[in-house]
Parts: structure tokens; sequence; C-alpha cells
């Protein structure tokens, strides 16, 4: 159905207790967006996007560390979120003593392996596929090939999707990074993002191994909560991914450091992997620099800024990167 004509037959028949400013922001939304709803749904959509939209105007009122904006989301409940972006059930990352050894050496009190050459890739987008663990591994190993290297290939979530089960994964319904770098390594590799291309869903696997473009030799955990054990392996080796807990104000995070109250510090409640590609300091608060794979539309073009030092959300409860 025609969007406009969409609007002219719910605008006709509504009779919600919204305001018309709700309804012409509801409107800009779908254009920018480019939604469409069922007469049924509209009502319903438009009721979820408002009681966003207050929140959010209230938390930017609000003398907070970061600001939140309507995004791609913000027609959907937390619930229906977590279902759809996060993994179903957390993964229990249960690493305990990590097999990183620290360098002991001076490093640097602010760090972005974006700028220090032509490390890691665009944000991607995970589409609404639980598979964030597929594109933190995919990420971390992009950057420590490339830095070994010096050639930056896009690699295969999708091939991680459907051939990582029998390492504790679970395709669509979440996973950990260092399961799927042992994964790669006992697979003997990774093909390109080109080769396995990406579809959102879990399909038969079609690993080709004549067509491996990356490799594992090794795979490095921290050991859990050892944060510093994190800031000196990006500051000295190479992007980290990591797991945390994602609860309902970072769905529409915009910009500055994220904090919570909500969230837990434990790995059991860990629902989301991501990857640490610096980290730096703002006004005294230190934070990391972290690759989201929600597009480049979502927050600081695709990435998120963190406080750093109190494992927030559990992000040191299991980081992990791989040796090539």
């Amino acid at each position: 159905m025609n969007t406009l004509l969409l609007f002219a037959l719910v605008s006709a028949a509504s009779t919600f207790p919204l305001s018309e400013q709700d309804e012409f922001h509801f409107k800009s939304w779908m254009v920018q967006h480019n939604k469409e709803y069922s007469l049924r749904d509209y009502s319903q959509r438009l009721q979820i996007f408002t009681e966003n939209k207050r929140r959010i105007d209230k938390h930017n009122e609000g003398n907070h560390s970061f600001t939140m904006r309507l995004n791609q989301f913000s027609d959907m409940t937390f619930s229906e979120f977590k279902k759809t972006f996060l993994w179903s059930e957390p993964q229990n990352c249960s690493a305990t003593k990590g097999s990183y050894l620290s360098s002991n050496s001076p490093y640097p009190d602010s760090i972005d392996w974006r700028k220090k050459g032509n490390y890691v890739t665009d944000v991607k987008n995970q589409g609404g596929c639980g598979s964030c663990w597929t594109f933190s591994t995919t990420g971390c190993l992009e950057s420590v090939t490339a830095i070994a290297t010096g050639k930056l290939v896009p690699l295969s979530e999708q091939q991680l999707v459907d051939c990582a089960k029998d390492f504790n994964n679970h395709g669509c319904n979440g996973g950990l990074p260092s399961q799927a770098f042992e994964y790669i390594m006992y697979n003997k590799g990774l093909m390109t993002e080109k080769d396995y291309p990406y579809t959102a869903f879990e399909g038969a696997c079609v690993y080709k191994p004549k067509l491996a473009a990356a490799f594992v030799k090794e795979v490095v955990n921290i050991t859990a909560y050892d944060e510093m054990g994190m800031v000196d392996a990006v500051a000295t080796r190479n992007p980290v991914s990591f797991a945390f807990e994602v609860t309902s104000d970072f769905m529409h995070y915009h910009q500055g450091v994220y904090t919570s109250t909500e969230c837990h510090n434990t790995t059991d409640k860990v629902n989301h992997a991501v990857l640490a590609v610096g980290y730096g300091n703002d006004n005294g608060t230190p934070y990391w620099i972290v690759k989201n794979s929600w597009s480049s539309t979502w927050g600081i073009d695709g990435y998120f800024l963190i406080e750093r030092g109190k494992n927030m959300c559990g992000l040191a409860a299991c980081s992990s990167f791989p040796v090539v």
C-alpha cells in the first residue's frame, strides 16, 4: 500500500490518545527509515515509538554521560529487540584463568586502531539475527590479519553462523568469539565475505577449504575480569573481542560515554559481542572505543564509547583474540 495513502486512512480512522505532533514525528521517522505497516500494526507501532521517544527526550534532559536518539529500532519494545538482535539466552563465557600474558610495557593514554592504518573494516549490519558473535569474531580476525600481513579483507560471518555449531555456538541464537576462534583454528580456515556472503539466516554449511582466506594459530583468552589485561592487549597487540550485557537504554544510544546502573557485570548475563578497537579518556572518564554490528546509522557511525575500568556491564568477563 502507498505510504501516503496509509497515512490518510489511519489519520481518518484513528482515536489515539496521542497528540498530532506525536503522529507527525512517527510519520517523519517512517519516511526516514522506509517503514510501512498494516492498519492494524500502525497503531501499535505508533504507541511504542511514542513511548520510546518520550523516554529518549527525558533521558536527554537529564545529566548523563551519554545521549540517546531515535534510530532504526525505535518502533520496537526492548523485549522485541532482545529476541531479534541479542542472544536468546546469555552465553556463559566461563573463562577463568586466561592465556594472555601482559606485556608489562608502558602504553599510551589513548589508542585507536582505525587511525593507525588500514586495520579495521567498515561497520557491518547483522540484521535480524542474533549473530553479533560472528561479527565480533570476523572484525577481530580481520584486524589481526591486517596488522600481520598489511592486507585488510572482510571475512565471512555466514560461515560461522552455518558451520561453527560443534563449538557450542548457536547460529542466530548466540555464541562466543573465543569459541568461534577455536572453530576457525580446528577447521583450518575462514572464507571471505565475498566468497561466503551473509544472509542473516542459518543455512547448511558450504565451507570450501580451498577458498580459506584467514587462519588462526592460537586462541588467546584474557583472564576473566582482568580489564587491564584488555587494555594491555589493545595497546600493544590488536583489537580485542568482548561480550557485555545490553539493557534497554543502550538500544537508543547516540553518543558520549555509555554507563548503566541497570546492567549486571557477571559472565552469565552477557548477551552481545562487539570489538574494542581502542580506548581513550573524556574529561576524566576513561572509555573503550567499540565497533558494533547494527549498521553505521546506529550510535557514532556504528561505534560506541563505554566506560572503562569498572567492568561496565560485564565487558571484562570474557575477552579474547586470535594469533595468526
